[in-house]
């Protein structure tokens, strides 16, 4: 070819040269935590006069970034990497690496070290920082650095949210010596830590909850080898005593549970305020089905730290365990929600061209990858607004699938409207105190209603800005304490405002022909007053998916056995302050004095959860009633993937690997199938199945040029079947397979790596 392209490597072509150096050089100010993968950028040339060089640059993950000298010896190896350009009756130009340049970004200084290779010539390194300034690039520097680059290999090998094109993954450690600087550039930088930032679920990283903690324990967990993180811990714990909590997680991981307890109990002797233990603790004793003892660590978790999310979250699952469904949904309604910030990535240009040469014949048993029938889907599985939830938005949504799951939706909505005030029930009473404005309060101080249920007049509201904790809705000093903290946070922010900051969708629930149905009913009953025509609002629904399941044939009697969920009353400044005096001695039939106001994300979640079963309802009904009939029943790949993540979020597996199943039938090039499947059968044991799906994930992540070896899900799976079966049998079992050599090379590269560093399971 007479266009410089490598021929294994991803890139993007430059349209002018250096641009994509001067566009990361812009986007520095705008790297939150990790810093996105590293980029590497080279200028090829021809040496010939009057020939243009050329640009080009990927992205790269995993290759080690401990001095100049590494860095500059991935630039010189791409050289070997040209593609042949000769031919039968000429030779091609000649192209080579004049120069080129290698960022990666320090995340805990929060500099951008880059190297600049001449060929022939030197290597220059240097950092730039947010201003774009220049600095010399010091040892402390480079340990920094160096760690940040394994935290984003590390991180970021399988997060199926974070895609970029002609991103590169390569094996961060290879061998137990790069291991070890490993753990000694974590222990020297381990109290700096929360400088690199948290999941998104957490509101303020800490020196025990934070990406460096995160990918120790992800390196280590996902490959079972806890001893290595609890020699790290036990070092650590000298200087920071809140280790205890990940060592005490590591020796359970090690199942050593004897020891764990006695860390927790000395920890928690010395100070039982941080939430991380208490919530290793919280853990433990629901695996061991003490629901009870493990709701007093829960509530004290939150009165340590009011404004995290995952305290409220560990509250409203032990609250679930021991059944009490009315305190898990007022403790759901308390948690805190942040705006989600995902991972950081670079400012996508133009590029003149992209080059994806082919990965070798493991690819070719992949499905072509191009748009057909199967990728398309019924527009009322497309608009699901749950899929694009994130962060705390998403994990708020799993505790409610969880309450249906172990309720039903009816119970839930009971549920719901014995804890919350309802639209209806707020106007009613409203109306009622607009025809007695001044009727009550000449005997009766004026009252207002609060969060918590509890009656308190109206001077005392500028002052108290607490709801109760859900465990103990009629009082508790501590409880109301701990609340207060949240609301007076200033990450605590209005329902609206976290609304438009975090994009939750807008659920419209009633289609066209709702609409036609709902007027009807308005012209039938047209000199009733608006709240008796809500009151009969049948809360059918049709969609175009019922259109066309009356044209099959199918009964669409499903759709009126889930209900629509009524609006719930505002929880917002204007509702508070037009809230009706209910004063302790009223009497009224509409008085909700021991009730609450619904968040307004907590509804909206409802009503996103509503469209979510309705659809898997009509789903199911559809199933059954084509078996009763014997009647095939098909849906396309895309759509078939989309009702087996409908399942798994709603918590029915079986159908959902089912779903799975069935888009396998379609040639659809999508890998999300074949993941999850892979996830299910190395839970549930099944080594046959399992191989067969790692074959075909581990194709596609070499398709997406995925290199890398561990950690990926596929070693997480191989891993957890070999502690059942052992690493020889998962060997053995690859060769009777009949596999081509490169393929059967790509499988046991994960073997390799568990004799290597000896996971459990390697020698049997």
């Amino acid at each position: 070819m007479a266009d410089g392209s490598f021929k294994d490597v991803p890139e993007f072509f430059e349209v002018e040269l250096g641009e994509s150096i001067a566009a990361r050089t812009e986007s520095l100010s705008s790297f939150r935590e990790l810093g996105p993968p590293d980029l590497c950028h080279v200028v090829k040339t021809t040496g010939r006069s009057g020939q243009r060089d050329t640009g080009s640059y990927h992205y790269v993950s995993g290759v080690d970034a401990s001095s100049s000298a590494s860095l500059a010896a991935y630039i010189n190896s791409l050289t070997y990497s040209f593609e042949d350009t000769s031919a039968w009756f000429s030779k091609g130009p000649t192209w080579k690496v004049r120069n080129g340049c290698y960022c990666c970004f320090n995340a805990f200084s929060r500099v951008d070290v880059r190297v600049d290779v001449k060929i022939p010539g030197g290597v220059h390194a240097y950092a730039i920082d947010l201003r774009g300034e220049r600095h010399n690039a010091t040892p402390e520097i480079w340990q920094e650095v160096y760690l940040s680059a394994i935290l984003r290999a590390v991180l970021y090998s399988d997060d199926p949210t974070y895609w970029l094109e002609c991103y590169r993954k390569l094996d961060p450690i290879t061998t137990q010596e790069s291991e070890l600087r490993f753990l000694t550039a974590a222990e020297e930088l381990f109290s700096r830590g929360w400088q690199v930032g948290s999941d998104p679920e957490v509101q303020v990283a800490t020196v025990v909850s934070n990406h460096l903690t995160s990918a120790i324990m992800k390196y280590f967990g996902d490959s079972g080898r806890f001893q290595h993180a609890a020699n790290l811990f036990e070092k650590l714990l000298l200087r920071e005593p809140e280790v205890a909590s990940l060592l005490a997680k590591s020796y359970i991981g090690m199942y050593e549970e004897v020891k764990a307890v006695q860390i927790m109990n000395h920890a928690l002797s010395e100070s039982n305020q941080s939430y991380t233990l208490l919530h290793v603790q919280c853990e433990f004793l629901r695996s061991k089905g003490k629901h009870e003892w493990a709701l007093k660590l829960a509530r004290q978790a939150v009165n340590s730290a009011p404004s995290e999310f995952v305290t409220w979250e560990m509250l409203t699952q032990v609250y679930i365990d021991l059944g009490e469904y009315e305190s898990a949904l007022l403790t759901l309604n308390s948690c805190p929600m942040f705006t989600y910030n995902g991972r950081d990535a670079h400012r996508q240009l133009q590029p003149a061209r992209v080059h994806l040469p082919p990965k070798g014949t493991i690819v070719e048993i992949l499905p072509e990858r191009q748009k057909t029938e199967e990728d398309q889907a019924d527009p009322a599985l497309l608009r699901l607004p749950a899929p694009g939830l994130r962060g705390t938005w998403a994990r708020a949504y799993a505790l409610l699938a969880r309450l249906v799951s172990k309720i039903g939706w009816d119970e839930l909505l009971k549920t719901r409207s014995l804890v919350f005030v309802m639209e209806e029930e707020y106007r009613l009473q409203k109306t009622h105190n607009d025809h007695h404005p001044h009727g009550r309060q000449d005997s009766v101080p004026q009252s207002v209603i609060h969060e918590d249920g509890s009656v308190l007049p109206s001077k005392q509201q500028q002052n108290s800005q607490a709801t109760t904790l859900a465990a103990d809705a009629n009082g508790g000093a501590d409880d109301d304490a701990s609340v207060r903290a949240v609301k007076e946070s200033p990450t605590h922010k209005s329902p609206q405002a976290s609304l438009a900051a975090n994009d939750i969708p807008t659920i419209r629930i009633s289609t066209e022909s709702d609409g036609d149905r709902e007027r009807e009913a308005a012209a039938k009953e047209e000199g009733q007053q608006d709240g008796q025509e809500e009151n009969k609002e049948d809360g059918t629904e049709t969609s175009e998916e019922e259109g066309s399941t009356k044209a099959n044939g199918t009964t669409p009697v499903v759709h009126d056995t889930l209900e629509k969920p009524v609006q719930a009353a505002a929880d917002n400044s204007s509702a508070a302050e037009d809230a009706p005096a209910t004063p302790t001695t009223t009497t009224d039939a509409f008085s909700f004095s021991n009730k609450r106001l619904c968040e307004r994300w907590l509804d909206n979640l409802f009503m996103v959860l509503y469209e979510d079963l309705r659809v898997w309802t009509i789903f199911r009904a559809e199933v059954a009633h084509y078996k009763t009939q014997h009647i095939a029943y098909k849906k396309t790949g895309m759509e078939w993937e989309i009702l087996g993540d409908l399942g798994l979020r709603l918590n029915h597996k079986e159908e959902a690997k089912e779903a799975y199943q069935r888009c396998l039938d379609s040639m659809r090039f999508s890998l999300k199938p074949w993941l999850k499947l892979l996830e299910m059968y190395s839970d549930e044991g099944d080594l046959q199945r399992s191989l067969q799906a790692a074959i075909r994930v581990a194709a596609y992540q070499y398709a997406e040029y995925g290199e890398m070896t561990y950690p990926t899900t596929i070693s997480r799976c191989f891993f957890k079947l070999g502690q059942i079966h052992g690493h020889e049998k998962i060997a053995y079992t690859l060769i009777s397979m009949g596999l081509p050599d490169d393929i059967l090379k790509t499988m046991e590269s994960y073997m390799n790596y568990g004799k290597v560093f000896k996971v459990e399971g390697h020698d049997f």
